[in-house]
């Protein structure tokens, strides 16, 4: 696919200098090995019964009303949803290299299997989009704690199995790592659609047992990754039946898509289109609610997540996520 960064864009997407600077700053503390340790298998401590089904028998889910679905969402999740539980070993991120034909050159990428992996099922699939000046790393350390959210989410029988995929996003043939937020790095986040389509899914589906199809693909992201990941969902709506954004960066629309173009054909409308944002983020401030107008304009259904006093961090993201993961993959 041809991306559409334009001059637009890239100028919207200067916004994020001084936000995304300090949220990545801190990207480095903890290392995706950091995140959780090995061991025995939550879902089977739990008892849990959500399996995810045979590729074969997968049935295609059935529309339900955006609005029951909004009931659902809480603006921050409940004490101790990010802690670990006497008993519970939670599952690892493991980092495996690709070669992106898309960038030419060997990329890194974290995968977290669910606790029991099983190569003999299928499991469903969320890609998960890092920020600018960030790396696959972001999404796996300690702080976001994903691991233990989605686990314990499992154990409560809330959240389907599922296997979580955070790539590096930033894709030139020009530069490994982002030098600065100029025209020429913007356009490499935008590349990533490429990647994904031609390198990524491909090795995804041939390295893990993939429960193929949109009922069993989502992707979400934060920030420069919020961006993207509505930029993949609108773009290929066929792949992707779970969409959300947390914090979304502007240069989407007006931008990589143009207003009107922030919407689905009847067939391949989304199970779930989710915006998380907060009141007191002073990186992209009301740039979510710019996204929203636009799908709300164009007859498109979505959930709307609000947070009050959350910053442009993983203080945002983990809210996001604990309420995105609940609504993946479920029978509806």
């Amino acid at each position: 696919m041809k991306i559409k960064t334009t001059a637009a864009a890239f100028a919207a997407a200067v916004i994020l200098l001084t936000g995304c600077g300090s949220a990545a700053s801190s990207s480095g503390e903890n290392s995706a090995a950091e995140t959780a340790k090995a061991g025995t298998s939550a879902a089977d401590l739990s008892g849990s019964s959500a399996e995810p089904e045979e590729e074969s028998s997968s049935p295609e889910p059935e529309e339900k009303d955006m609005e029951s679905l909004q009931e659902l969402i809480t603006e921050l999740p409940p004490e101790g949803y990010d802690q670990d539980r006497e008993g519970v070993t939670y599952p690892e991120f493991q980092k495996l290299v690709y070669y992106s034909q898309t960038a030419e050159r060997k990329t890194k990428v974290n995968v977290l299997l669910p606790a029991g992996y099983d190569e003999s099922r299928k499991y469903p699939v969320l890609y998960i989009l890092h920020g600018f000046y960030d790396t696959e790393d972001w999404m796996a350390r300690k702080k976001v704690a994903l691991s233990r959210i989605l686990t314990n989410l499992q154990l409560d029988g809330k959240a389907k199995e599922m296997i979580v995929v955070l790539p590096y996003i930033f894709c030139s043939k020009e530069l490994a790592y982002t030098t600065g937020m100029d025209y020429e790095n913007c356009l490499a986040y935008d590349n990533f659609i490429n990647d994904l389509e031609t390198d990524l899914i491909p090795f995804i589906k041939e390295k893990f047992s993939v429960a193929e199809g949109r009922e069993n693909t989502a992707v979400t992201g934060f920030s420069m990754g919020g961006r993207e990941s509505l930029f993949i969902g609108c773009s290929h709506p066929e792949q992707f039946g779970y969409i959300g954004a947390v914090c979304p960066a502007p240069g989407l629309a007006p931008g990589q898509l143009k207003p009107e173009e922030l919407s689905f054909a009847e067939d391949v409308k989304p199970y779930v289109l989710l915006i998380s944002s907060s009141k007191a983020d002073g990186t992209v401030g009301s740039n979510p609610d710019t996204y929203r107008n636009y799908f709300k304009k164009n007859g498109e259904p979505f959930l709307t997540h609000v947070m009050e006093k959350t910053g442009h961090d993983h203080t945002s993201v983990k809210p996001h996520l604990y309420n995105f993961m609940q609504l993946l993959f479920q029978d509806k």
